[in-house]
């Protein structure tokens, strides 16, 4: 997808960036996003965008886009406000994609139920959000929601069980919000929670004396010989000592993606079609992957990685315009910015089996130099951070809230498309 510059006059909401923060459920696949826009201008006060301006926004978006762009084959929550609620342009949201998520701040007064009874007749569902006792809003507004999301994080845990137990029924699912470690996971697991929203599963976990399997190890080697631009025939001959890689590489340029004239059938042929830009960006990309089949792609931390590296990629092309091996190296490091998760390492340890450049080392260790800064920001905004602080950011950057908002959304198409073409 081409960047197109930055319009003359921006529109409203060309000030905003995208957050997307996943919902994942028991089996930890990727079920839902919800969507958080932040503004990104610089302000001088403490002017903060309202609730309902927020919604528009995302509506807005929603409508001009295709959510299926933003969200791809998951479900969108959104966040709504009473105004949000009351007004007609929520219905420009598609009621099969979109669950609306209704804020803690928003009064069951007797208009607002009789709305939400309308439009659950035009097909929307609602989660209730941040929920954290059982108010008088909150006994009147659950009956009508699907999902009731539980902020573990505004309570006691001690308390959690208690709260679980008495909104846990077979009508309804809980989801539970701000989950950030593997023991608060599992912690609600037990409670019954059915959905987990938080960044649990993209924190290393580090087991001591952990191995690189085998299969890894050889994906590593592999990078290693493109890294040092070895023969081909030594490229071949490696592949070909990994039968899974092997029977990947031949999948996937037989695949309409990569647009093969005619079918591929030799190791030597496919490396060829591929090239070493792609050979080595899918190697990247394979580490992720399991066991190479394309529902493994719901994999979050393989989803967040693929976003990461493509997002990093996009950003030097527009700050460093034709600078293609700056570009490879930024995809570079976002990718491999979640590997010591993926292998239970430390990144130091890591980075110890595969050669790198410099830049990236320092990039991966201390989020230090151009495209450790780049990648800061990136993970910030996975957060949901402060927008004033982001805007800091990105004004060091030289980039604008519309420019970064385009290449989130090619990111996230690019990654859409890579998950439809496996």
């Amino acid at each position: 997808m081409m960047l197109a510059p930055s319009p003359p006059e921006a529109r409203p909401f060309d000030n905003f960036f995208l957050a997307r923060q996943p919902i994942l459920n028991r089996g930890q696949r990727l079920v839902a996003y919800e969507l958080l826009f932040r503004d990104g201008r610089m302000r001088n006060d403490a002017q903060v965008t309202d609730d309902t301006a927020a919604t528009a926004t995302v509506i807005a978006h929603a409508s001009e886009l295709g959510l299926g762009q933003v969200v791809g084959e998951q479900m969108a929550f959104v966040n709504v406000d009473a105004a949000g609620l009351m007004s007609d342009f929520i219905r420009f949201l598609p009621p099969d994609k979109v669950i609306l998520e209704i804020l803690e701040s928003v009064k069951a007064t007797p208009e607002l139920l009789d709305r939400i009874h309308e439009l659950k007749r035009s097909g929307f569902r609602f989660a209730l959000d941040d929920v954290i006792s059982q108010t008088d809003d909150v006994r009147q507004l659950q009956p009508l929601c699907d999902v009731i999301k539980i902020d573990i994080h505004q309570m006691g845990l001690e308390q959690l069980p208690a709260l679980a137990r008495q909104f846990k029924n077979t009508r309804q699912k809980l989801l539970a919000e701000k989950v950030e470690t593997m023991d608060e996971f599992q912690q609600c697991m037990d409670l019954g929670f059915e959905y987990f929203q938080g960044y649990y599963f993209a924190r290393p976990m580090i087991l001591s004396g952990k191995k690189i399997s085998p299969s890894q190890r050889s994906v590593l080697h592999l990078l290693d010989l493109i890294s040092n631009d070895a023969p081909s025939a030594d490229i071949e001959r490696s592949v070909k000592h990994d039968a899974l890689i092997t029977l990947n590489l031949l999948r996937l340029v037989n695949t309409p993606a990569v647009g093969a004239r005619c079918r591929v059938n030799s190791v030597g042929h496919a490396l060829m079609v591929l090239g070493r830009r792609q050979f080595r960006r899918w190697l990247q990309i394979l580490l992720y992957v399991k066991n190479g089949a394309a529902q493994e792609f719901t994999s979050p931390l393989l989803q967040l990685a693929t976003t990461r590296g493509k997002t990093l990629e996009l950003m030097m092309e527009h700050l460093r315009p034709g600078q293609r091996v700056n570009a490879d190296i930024g995809f570079t490091v976002g990718v491999m910015s979640l590997m010591d998760t993926l292998f239970s390492m430390h990144m130091n340890e890591v980075l110890d089996s595969v050669q790198v450049l410099d830049e990236v080392r320092t990039a991966l260790l201390y989020r230090a130099g151009d495209y450790g800064g780049m990648l800061s920001l990136i993970e910030q905004i996975e957060q949901g951070g402060n927008g004033q602080h982001l805007a800091r950011r990105l004004h060091a950057l030289q980039l604008s809230p519309a420019a970064l908002y385009a290449i989130q959304l090619a990111a996230i198409e690019w990654v859409n498309d890579y998950a439809r073409g496996i």
